[in-house]
């Protein structure tokens, strides 16, 4: 399919309802092992939290290889095999969502953009979710997807750059099988590359398992969420620069700033700088 044909998808719309119901924050508290009361409706649901909710539900006969829905419906039918949350930046301009409420989330393809790297050609796809809920819009999230070529034989992933070493907040974790499936549960993600071994190292070209993006995103918000909890997040971003694999424990860490910010990263089991971000707050 042409670029001029996928760009036919800018500005297509899909709108989501849902129930901001207490288990999946409990499974999430218990899955990211904290100590936190079980929620109770009017609790508000934490930054990303709303991750748990607006699921994708494809039939089954609509999946595709990778396990992900088939393209072509909402998001454009990009003919590269190879998918990857590329980041998101989010802005909290409105009240919290809160457990037991009814919220909407109204989706737009924003851009579709392609780029050719050092492995080929790739197109981004931009997609930008407003949600709601009984009080209004909450909040504002652009998601960028990153579609990409096939492996090719012998192909290595590019050494990232060393993280910071300087983090003033940090936190170890073990991305075991367990986990990674335990969150593609919470999330519904059929996504292959985090839970099938033989597809991810032989239809993908990866070394092991991929540990969600989103999942990484998470983490460093919580991480800076829980060093600030005299505040309220006013915006946040990540954006992913290298796969962090199942295995060796990495690092979730962020660094107080002058102004009041925190800059956050994960930094891989070799020090390599994963995935960076910074929250805002108020």
């Amino acid at each position: 399919m042409s670029l001029e044909n996928l760009r036919d998808w800018i500005g297509r719309t899909q709108v989501m309802e849902d129930l901001v119901a207490p288990f999946p924050v409990r499974a999430l508290i218990a899955t990211f092992d904290e100590k936190d009361p079980d929620p109770r409706n009017g609790d508000p649901l934490p930054p990303l939290w709303h991750w748990l909710y607006f699921l994708d539900a494809a039939p089954q006969s609509k999946i595709a290889p990778d396990g992900h829905a088939e393209r072509g419906d909402f998001l454009p039918p990009v003919p590269l095999p190879r998918r990857m949350w590329a980041g998101s930046r989010f802005s909290f301009d409105g009240e919290p969502l809160r457990i037991g409420e009814t919220i909407a989330r109204a989706s737009e393809i924003k851009s579709v953009e392609p780029k050719t790297g050092s492995t080929g050609s790739m197109v981004f796809v931009t997609v930008k979710h407003t949600v709601s809920g009984p009080r209004g819009v909450s909040f504002v999230e652009e998601h960028d997807i990153v579609y990409r070529e096939a492996a090719q034989p012998g192909e290595k992933p590019k050494a990232p750059r060393p993280a910071p070493a300087d983090a003033t907040w940090t936190k170890k974790i073990s991305p075991d099988p367990v986990l990674l499936f335990r969150y593609s549960a919470l999330t519904f993600n059929g996504h292959r590359i985090h839970y099938d071994q033989p597809y991810v190292t032989g239809a993908e070209g990866y070394p092991g398992l991929i540990v969600h993006g989103p999942l990484l995103g998470m983490l460093q918000i919580e991480l800076a969420r829980r060093a600030h909890l005299d505040k309220v997040v006013r915006s946040f971003e990540f954006r992913a620069l290298s796969p962090v694999f199942s295995g060796p424990a990495f690092t979730v860490q962020a660094r107080h700033e002058a102004d009041g910010s925190a800059t956050t990263w994960v930094a891989d089991p070799k020090g390599g700088l994963a995935q960076q971000g910074k929250a805002v707050f108020r």
